[in-house]
């Protein structure tokens, strides 16, 4: 195997285990809301702008129309958002935030705080901000092959 083989996939295997990992982390604190790793995304972009459409939340998170569907589905079921139609355009659906949703707000942020502690753990932060920016490179370089967006 060539030096360029090995660190193909050992970049390849330590991403996928800081995904897994942190999926079955997330999944595990947020059952205590009924939130799985699919929706807490979604809820971490109504916290910072809330009244989202249903498009504007898949186009922020990179996500199919029918995942998001699935994920505002059960938020709603779960009684953390609402949808209302949109007043200029009765064809879009607003998605709002509820009471309970507001409620949970702090224990939601630390559990994505303590993640990342977890993940940046014996870091320097000279050292997390090199890895944030060595992750958006590669993010980007993703797009090369398969063209999408990736908000900052």
């Amino acid at each position: 195997m060539s030096a360029d083989n090995i660190k193909c996939e050992a970049l390849g295997k330590y991403i996928s285990i800081v995904y897994r990992q942190g999926n079955a982390f997330l999944t595990k604190k947020f059952s205590k809301y009924n939130l799985s790793s699919g929706q807490y995304m979604f809820l971490i972009q109504l916290y910072a702008k809330d009244g989202l459409s249903q498009e504007e939340l898949s186009y922020k998170l990179n996500i199919d129309k029918g995942t998001t569907a699935r994920a505002i589905q059960k938020l709603e079921q779960e009684g953390y958002i609402i949808r209302i139609k949109d007043e200029k355009d009765k064809r879009t659906n607003r998605i709002y935030l509820t009471e309970k949703a507001k409620e949970i707000r702090i224990g939601f942020f630390d559990i994505l705080i303590n993640w990342n502690n977890i993940l940046t753990s014996g870091l320097t932060e000279d050292e997390v901000e090199i890895a944030i920016m060595l992750m958006k490179k590669i993010a980007y370089n993703n797009l090369n092959e398969t063209p999408t967006h990736i908000d900052s």
